[in-house]
């Protein structure tokens, strides 16, 4: 901005850009003279911005082409990204799932855009996704991708993903659509927009028939009974993440909202809380920015006063910004910090441990006697309650004592195991075929396997895979 007389328009402009279309981030730069200058305000502030027209509603010809595609299919996914809860599209995705009866996955950006609880959903998919939402596309025979940008968490080696599907690719921002995958039906629209456009057509059609899948979701639920989500004891005794991660969804509930950060605590928090709702869950997704979870707790917090607030942090996240809990305590954001230690970096600890024989480097964070960072005495010192959890029995009374302090933040300091480890897994540019489930890597899927079948080499049990 170079004339103070337009800082209004920047302003408008800045977030009407931010809000539509694909929204996202705008910086508006104003030069240090410019700031101390004067001008006339009026509101509101007028914009004009001929170049910037996003397309919100879908094409007819592209919604009916969709329509029939879904309804020949026999093996269709509904995969859900992160644009369903920017458009605000939930009840619409619940409409139209329903409706046709087609199974749901939601990426780690759209947890909440469909409830876990929901017989449809297979949870989320990807790289610690779980079995039956990775089996879900690796043999569907359609994916119905809506707001969703084939990221490569999701995909894994792309020459391997979803190779029998063709692909309804349905986003506001062209860009995305057919860039990683080819695409049969391109619909370009805000995700509400195409949803209920889809819905409405199939509701209004007599030619095109729901489609006959009863085969195909009998072998996903066969799915989810043998393959529900689970951990195994650690190796030292020490609290197991996924167990304090299910107390704190159960004590808590799906109407609060939970933030994390980057790394295990992140997969496990997205792994073992219920999320019923959207926008309840908020990370940095593939921007992978450690230390997200405590500054946007306040900012949650602040946007949401009356929403109980819970960031779900690990020890090396922690460690780059708890300051900001001392302007938790001075501006009165009564946050709730769940600190998941396991005294290292555990990620880069998990792969160290499964791919790197065990040599470790770089990783450990704790000093074992000593609790040398002491969260606890940290956290009392800027002025928050602070707790700490060695045992099973302290974690749902630490947990009641947080929820119930509002006038301050509350950090819980829970110590666990430091090779507890985030399963299912599949290695960097692995095919999703190359699922690992508990300890072994083993391939999902034979080859000439087809949806109707049982998997052939998926092993019942964890004693049965060759250590």
């Amino acid at each position: 901005v170079t004339d103070p007389n337009k800082i209004p328009e920047a302003i408008a402009s800045a977030f009407h850009l931010a809000s539509t279309g694909r929204p996202g981030p705008v910086l508006v730069d104003i030069p240090k003279d410019i700031q101390n200058a004067t001008m006339e305000y009026t509101f509101p502030p007028k914009f004009y911005m001929p170049g910037y027209k996003p397309t919100t509603n879908p094409h007819n010809r592209q919604i009916s082409a969709a329509v029939k595609m879904i309804s020949e299919a026999t093996r269709p996914v509904l995969y859900v990204g992160g644009g369903v809860i920017k458009a605000d599209a939930h009840r619409e995705l619940l409409e139209f799932a329903e409706f046709t009866g087609i199974p749901v996955v939601t990426t780690l950006m759209a947890l909440g855009a469909f409830p876990d609880s929901h017989p449809q959903h297979m949870g989320m998919p990807g790289m610690h996704g779980t079995v039956p939402a990775v089996a879900a596309m690796q043999r569907a025979d359609l994916l119905i991708a809506i707001g969703a940008r084939f990221d490569d968490r999701v995909t894994g080696d792309v020459d391997t993903f979803a190779p029998y599907a063709q692909v309804i690719h349905a986003d506001v921002d062209p860009a995305e659509i057919g860039k990683i995958r080819e695409v049969a039906i391109p619909i370009v629209g805000d995700a509400r927009e195409v949803l209920l456009s889809l819905t409405k057509t199939y509701q209004n059609s007599t030619k095109y028939p729901k489609p006959e899948i009863n085969e195909w979701t009998g072998y996903l639920n066969d799915l989810q009974d043998r393959f529900p989500r689970g951990w195994e004891p650690t190796e030292d005794g020490k609290l197991n993440p996924q167990l304090i991660l299910e107390h704190l969804s159960r004590e808590i509930g799906p109407e609060a909202i939970y933030v994390a950060g980057v790394g295990q605590h992140q997969m496990w928090a997205a792994q073992f809380i219920d999320f019923e709702n959207p926008r309840t869950w908020i990370n940095s997704g593939g921007a992978g920015t450690m230390g997200y979870a405590v500054p946007a707790a306040l900012g949650a917090k602040a946007g949401m006063p009356e929403k109980e607030v819970w960031a779900i942090d690990g020890d090396g996240c922690f460690q780059m910004t708890n300051q900001e809990l001392t302007t938790a305590a001075l501006e009165g954001f009564p946050i709730k910090v769940a600190v998941i230690n396991n005294g290292n970096l555990g990620m880069v600890r998990q792969w160290q441990t499964l791919f790197y024989e065990r040599n470790y480097s770089n990783t450990k964070l704790r000093d074992e006697g000593n609790y040398i960072p002491d969260f606890v005495k940290l956290s009392d010192a800027m002025g928050c309650e602070s707790i700490r959890v060695t045992t099973e029995e302290e974690i749902v009374p630490a947990i009641q004592r947080a929820r119930e302090i509002n006038d301050r933040p509350v950090v819980i300091d829970f110590i666990v195991g430091e090779d507890a480890q985030v399963w299912p897994m599949i290695s960097g540019g692995a095919s999703n075929e190359e699922i690992q489930y508990a300890v072994g890597l083993r391939p999902l899927f034979d080859e000439n396997e087809s949806a109707a079948e049982e998997p052939a080499t998926i092993h019942e049990t964890v004693e049965e895979i060759e250590d």
